[in-house]
């Protein structure tokens, strides 16, 4: 498993539009339609990664906490899934629903949005204010797979706890790592 870091986007840059296919409910959906005006995480992930498989437990019950706080969530899968088939939008499908995601779980076939937010890795994590100004890039938490460190997502609770009671989140952010994401020839 090659760990590959995050490339993090400036703070600052604004979220790139997106309009994508939700593989849970069958709907495109775009930013507009998720966007919180308090806070969106955008998060790239995909089915087979060892890195994001160890965090989706804990993934689940931090969105689930956050959620009714008025933050929404956006899962993107973009990997190449003729060479990745666990990725397929199918079983994208079936592993949202076998683990619970209260998120969309989006398929970036053309991988252009995954281009336009200059994600590196699965899992990648951007959170962006209410102005869709990105506030947080960066790693769930110190956690992976290999390290026993605990599965806590701190991190990026950290920064949204600091949004939610108003305070600046802070800018030493560290990168995410994780696999490669698996681009088309």
């Amino acid at each position: 498993m090659a760990k590959t870091p995050s490339n993090m986007m400036p703070l600052g840059t604004r979220a790139p539009e997106f309009s994508l296919p939700d593989t849970v409910s069958g709907k495109t959906l775009s930013l507009t339609d998720i966007k919180s005006n308090t806070a969106t995480v955008v998060m790239f992930i995909c089915n087979h990664c060892p890195f994001v498989k160890h965090l989706n437990a804990k993934l689940v019950e931090v969105a689930n906490h956050y959620i009714p706080k008025g933050i929404s969530f956006v899962a993107i899968s973009s990997n190449d899934v003729d060479n990745y088939p666990d990725d397929s939008p199918e079983k994208m499908k079936q592993l949202a629903a076998e683990l619970g995601y209260p998120f969309a779980y989006l398929y970036d076939e053309s991988q252009d949005t995954a281009k336009a937010y200059d994600a590196a890795c699965t899992p990648d994590f951007y959170i962006f204010d209410g102005a869709l100004s990105c506030v947080y890039r960066g790693q769930f938490d110190g956690s992976r797979p290999d390290n026993n460190v605990p599965v806590t997502g701190a991190d990026l609770c950290n920064a949204l706890d600091c949004i939610l009671e108003g305070a600046e989140v802070p800018t030493d952010q560290t990168p995410s790592i994780g696999c490669n994401i698996k681009w088309k020839s």
